[in-house]
């Protein structure tokens, strides 16, 4: 079987219909040197008929530059698995006649796009279908990218991808709107004065063993400008490295500090429920990390006043990248400017963060409440919320986001970046089931057509977005159904 180098759905479309009739076709994904295992076709094959997949793929090797070899596992794919950055390694098996089906209505458009059509080929030929990740490593490649996990992670919000994120936005917008999976934010309005908190804001700072760190953090939160009471609760989370002792030194009433020890088995998400829970709590809740700072005297204030100027569950602010000594790096200002206030929410399950600082209104936080882990927490909060809450973006920077050797991302492994990755692909699997579910049940009558949500979904005419105008809906009566009964997911 040969290998097509994948370029674009329309080249990939003639290739297998110049080859001999078969119905698998092996394609590699970049430019890498691929080295097959003397079985790893007959696997491939084997595997993807035993199951009928549509999207066969496996665990790889890495050659590095100095030719030793490291290994690649990579993730199952779940009906979240819907960022465009899914790791299937450089070579995947497809089902011909899929591509085919799937492609037939594909217009030049998919084909021009900077992946090549690529990410919409994967999201359509998904749909209702089986795939298979085969956790053996089936061949070699050379390796491409040497940069650590903390220099990788920003590359989705880096100014100069822009052209490439809003092609990808629209196809996951089209792909939301086939499997009746688009929301339209706000629709719950919020009263901010439906009960008494003992200050306005609070300022949480979730901690452990940041003695070096700690202190600017919490120095910083203090002497922040306000017209009204707030205070800052600090949740030491069994520090051993005399975190909590110089915590305990400090004399401002202001300071909340919550002392948890080891045998409550809390994660960030979980020292954020116990502030939240707090008596101390305030009306808004504002994120601050334990070796971060905010940038100025007036981001509490600043948080505040976008609350109370619309009605928002959430308010996610800007920041900047800098060192530890507070000097700008790359890629700088985190704005995170691909956020709408109308397809935000559908384009978060895309994108691996909603940025910071994260701001909560604490009735809503509370009703939710984190994920009792440290990694994924406050993304799984954010996507809650923005099911059917506004969330207000503050655009100006806010936070200084200090990168430094005690990062906890800094340099992950293969298989904790995978761990990562896999659990963010678990949350947005939830949530794109429950919006899909939300979605049939809140229609009269299953199979009805879509409600025309183009219009408020661009009321301003984005020229970077104009998929998101008023162009209608087809009418969704059907998809792949395994038991016939209209119940199934679309996925």
């Amino acid at each position: 079987m040969n290998i097509i180098r994948f370029t674009n759905v329309n080249n990939l479309r003639e290739e297998i219909f110049r080859m001999p009739l078969e119905q698998y076709v092996l394609v590699q994904l970049d430019d890498r040197e691929i080295e097959l295992d003397p079985h790893c076709v007959h696997r491939f094959t084997e595997i993807a008929s035993e199951i009928d997949s549509t999207l066969t793929y496996s665990y790889f090797r890495e050659r590095n530059s100095d030719g030793s070899i490291m290994l690649h596992p990579v993730n199952d794919y779940q009906p979240g698995s819907v960022r465009d950055d899914f790791d299937f390694g450089p070579l995947v098996l497809l089902n011909a006649a899929d591509v085919l089906s799937a492609t037939e209505d594909f217009s030049g458009e998919e084909s021009d796009m900077l992946d090549g059509g690529w990410y919409s080929l994967r999201l359509r030929i998904t749909i209702g279908k089986m795939m298979a990740m085969i956790p053996e490593y089936l061949y070699t490649a050379t390796r491409a990218d040497y940069r650590k996990s903390g220099e990788k992670q920003h590359d989705y919000v880096d100014p100069r991808n822009r052209a490439y994120q809003l092609q990808m936005e629209k196809a996951l917008t089209d792909h939301l709107r086939q499997i009746d999976g688009l929301v339209t934010p706000g629709t719950i309005i919020v009263d901010y004065d439906c009960e008494e908190f003992p200050v306005e804001a609070s300022v949480v700072i979730p901690v452990r063993n940041r003695a070096r760190t700690v202190m600017d953090a919490v120095n910083s939160a203090l002497q922040q400008n306000c017209d009204f009471d707030f205070n800052v609760i600090v949740v030491d989370n069994d520090s051993t490295d005399g975190t909590r002792e110089m915590l305990e030194k400090v004399s401002d009433p202001r300071l909340k500090l919550i002392k948890v020890s080891s045998d409550e088995n809390l994660g960030i998400g979980g020292c954020w429920n116990r502030a939240l829970l707090s008596e101390h709590c305030g009306r808004f809740a504002v994120q601050l990390d334990s070796d971060d700072l905010y940038n100025s005297p007036d981001v509490l204030r600043t948080i505040v006043s976008k609350f109370r100027a619309g009605s928002y569950g959430m308010v996610i602010g800007s920041y900047m990248m800098v060192d530890f000594e507070g000097n700008p790096i790359p890629p700088g200002l985190i704005s995170h400017e691909e956020w709408t206030d109308t397809n935000g929410p559908n384009n978060a399950l895309r994108i691996n963060g909603f940025g910071a600082p994260r701001a909560f209104f604490t009735p809503i936080a509370r009703k939710i409440l984190f994920p009792n882990v440290s990694y994924g927490e406050d993304y799984a909060m954010a996507l809650r919320i923005s099911r059917e809450y506004s969330i207000g973006r503050i655009y100006d920077p806010l936070y200084l986001c200090r990168r430094w050797e005690g990062n906890s991302d800094a340099a992950l492994s293969i298989e904790k970046t995978n761990a990562n990755n896999n659990y963010k692909d678990c949350l947005r699997s939830i949530e794109l089931m429950a919006r899909v579910r939300q979605n049939m049940q809140n229609r009269p009558t299953h199979g009805m057509p879509f409600p025309d949500f183009g219009s408020m979904m661009n009321p301003d005419g984005d020229p970077d977005r104009p998929w998101l105008e008023d162009d209608g809906f087809d009418d969704f009566d059907d998809f792949d159904d395994f038991d016939g009964d209209d119940q199934d997911l679309p996925f």
